[in-house]
């Protein structure tokens, strides 16, 4: 007990903050890019606005691919890329970077679905109006989407959270990490229970702050 004790005292709380950066720095490129990327798939797919098979179809193909690739296969495939970025492959930076390309294709997705479930009677009336594009994207199709796009940025979220357990296969550290290098390898089973208690906690809290954050936008 003594051993797991000082384990978790000298070593949990840099790896929480690891994972905390991982997420953090992935969640943001998603929200950037995925968001951006998922709006073009959807415009680009919509009759309502700007049909464009090919360029629908290439993204489209693009974001598959990624999502395709096994996450532990893509951390090894991204290695040159990301000593190109951060000029490092080892820590939680350098981890982000596979991270955020996975991240940034799944949220894609997601964005598209909560786009595409917008009554299309509201774009409809909101067109009819006269309304430019981009207000209709602000005032229409950003705020009926956002419940949807609340679920999948929880959703992307806790994806992110396993993800980075992962990470730690090429040096990105985190409360996975510690799991897998004290609980797995020196078998140390306090440490290993531990920080899956502390992941089950992250998780909820997480899932829990998404729906209440969905159920306050959902309009009534």
């Amino acid at each position: 007990m003594d051993s797991t004790t000082d384990i978790l005292r000298l070593e949990l709380f840099p790896a929480v903050w690891e994972t905390t950066i991982m997420v953090a720095i992935a969640t943001g490129a998603s929200l950037v890019f995925g968001l951006l990327i998922g709006l073009v798939l959807y415009l680009t797919a919509s009759p309502l606005f700007f049909p464009n098979r090919f360029l629908n179809t290439v993204m489209g193909v693009v974001v598959n691919i990624i999502r395709s690739v096994p996450f532990v296969i893509l951390l090894v495939l991204l290695i040159p890329v990301t000593d190109l970025i951060v000029g490092t492959t080892i820590g939680p930076i350098a981890a982000s970077v596979p991270l955020a390309f996975a991240s940034v294709a799944f949220f894609a997705r997601l964005v598209e679905g909560a786009f595409s479930e917008v009554d299309k009677g509201v774009l409809e009336a909101a067109i009819a109006t006269g309304a430019g594009l981009g207000l209709i994207l602000r005032k229409v199709l950003f705020v009926e989407a956002m419940p949807g796009l609340i679920r999948a940025t929880t959703v992307t979220v806790i994806s992110l959270i396993g993800y980075s357990a992962m990470a730690g296969l090429v040096g990105g550290g985190g409360i996975g990490d510690l799991a897998i290098q004290y609980g797995y390898y020196r078998y140390e089973t306090g440490v290993m229970i531990a920080t899956v208690l502390l992941l089950i906690v992250i998780v909820q809290g997480a899932q829990f702050i998404g729906d209440w954050l969905a159920r306050r936008f959902t309009r009534r």
